[in-house]
């Protein structure tokens, strides 16, 4: 057996600033065991990218126990081969031509709506006063729910998020998030029943009727999607949204540069995501026998790929530990190129909103420049993240003038 490591990211230190301890990760103990959890943890760039790209040796099995009792069924990334592409396919039509571009309008609609109350105030929280209401709300549009039941469905959200990303839960916290997964499928099956026949241009009307060579969704698989979205979609936009204007602040040249030439916000929105993925971890099941870095896993074992940590490997991206927008798409592909980054995963369940979701954030952070000016960090605001599993700012108090 695998010695328990030297450092636990359980432990205050790392919790509070995991980002110092990649590299000695990465060097030292590039495969190790986390006793508490029974976990084996990889960090190194080639090997996240090998346990992610193989999925017949690194199965998503786990999810079975991770994700499906809090989402009613089970979810895309449990799918696999025809299966998995047919069902793929059905969402995408709902993100793509048309569909795309009313999404779009839906969402500059949404960040211009939670944005207009504070024009004239100065002074925003952009994780809770807006990333947090934004996210719900457009995906509430997408899906084809009601906003005004945003907040109960925020609330019974956050049930779900924790089951999936939080480790060692008491039997108090499991019974709400059962609680919470329960109270959204009373919630959302009717509604999905409703749109059987529906002509609707929303992503659980388009689900419910779409059907490629020969497979359709059944209500329940549809539940489980639905719920998988809410979470995909919700729970990295506001930590990420607050990393980009937190990360151009704290580099005031690049920020001036972003300003001044717009097509370079989304090198700075790839960068955040390199610099500092929302998702910190993506947690696979090994199928046989393996061996990684001469360390020896059993079957069944659960790997936990630290994607925070492979993202900053200088095997993979120079001078990784520096936020640098400047990074060259074309000169040096084997440093820098976009498909490196590993924010979204890596091979066939890299994250399927990817794109949409790289659009979202464009579209809002463009909203945003073009509403404020003069914008800088309070200066009664301390800067603090949290989150193991997923990670972001607890909030980002701005200041400017309109």
């Amino acid at each position: 057996m695998l010695q328990q490591s030297k450092i636990s990211i359980f432990s205050e230190a790392y919790s509070k600033d995991p980002y110092k301890f990649f590299s000695y990760f990465r060097t030292q103990e590039p495969v190790f065991y986390e006793e508490s959890i029974d976990c084996y943890f990889v960090s190194n760039y080639e090997d996240v990218k090998y346990v992610l790209e193989n999925e017949e040796i690194f199965t998503t099995k786990m999810l079975a126990k991770r994700a499906q009792p809090v989402m009613r069924d089970r979810v895309l990334a449990q799918m696999t081969g025809k299966e998995h592409k047919e069902k793929k396919k059905m969402i995408m039509k709902g993100l793509t031509g048309e569909n795309l571009k009313r999404l779009l309008s839906l969402f500059k609609q949404n960040a211009i709506e939670v944005l207009n109350p504070y024009l004239n105030r100065g002074k925003i929280d952009l994780v809770n006063d807006f990333g947090k209401i934004f996210a719900v709300q457009s995906t509430m549009d997408m899906l084809g729910l009601d906003k005004k039941d945003q907040e109960q469905i925020a609330e019974w959200h956050k049930g779900i998020a924790k089951f999936i990303t939080s480790f060692n839960l008491s039997d108090e916290e499991i019974e709400y998030c059962f609680w919470c997964s329960e109270q959204l499928e009373k919630y959302l099956l009717p509604i999905i029943e409703s749109k059987k026949d529906s002509s609707g241009n929303d992503l659980i009307s388009i689900l419910k009727s779409s059907e490629f060579n020969g497979i359709k969704m059944t209500s329940q698989e549809l539940l489980a999607l639905t719920l998988n979205i809410l979470l995909a979609a919700t729970e990295p936009v506001d930590k990420t949204l607050a990393l980009l204007f937190y990360n151009l602040l704290q580099n005031p040249k690049q920020f001036e540069d972003v300003k001044n030439n717009c097509k370079l916000l989304k090198n700075a929105i790839n960068e955040t995501l390199r610099f500092k993925p929302p998702v910190q971890f993506i947690p696979r099941q090994v199928s046989r026998e393996v061996t990684i870095k001469g360390v020896l896993i059993p079957k069944n074992a659960v790997i936990i790929n630290m994607i925070g940590a492979a993202n900053r490997d200088p095997k993979a991206f120079s001078n990784p530990d520096k936020f640098d927008i400047y990074r060259s798409f074309e000169d040096n592909k084997a440093f820098t190129s976009h498909s490196q980054n590993l924010a979204f995963g890596y091979g066939t369940h890299t994250c399927v909103g990817a794109s949409l979701a790289l659009m979202q954030l464009e579209l809002v952070a463009n909203i945003i420049l073009n509403s404020f000016k003069n914008i800088e960090l309070d200066e009664s605001f301390s800067y603090e993240e949290k989150g193991l599993y997923t990670r972001g700012p607890v909030s980002l108090v701005l200041k400017f003038t309109t």
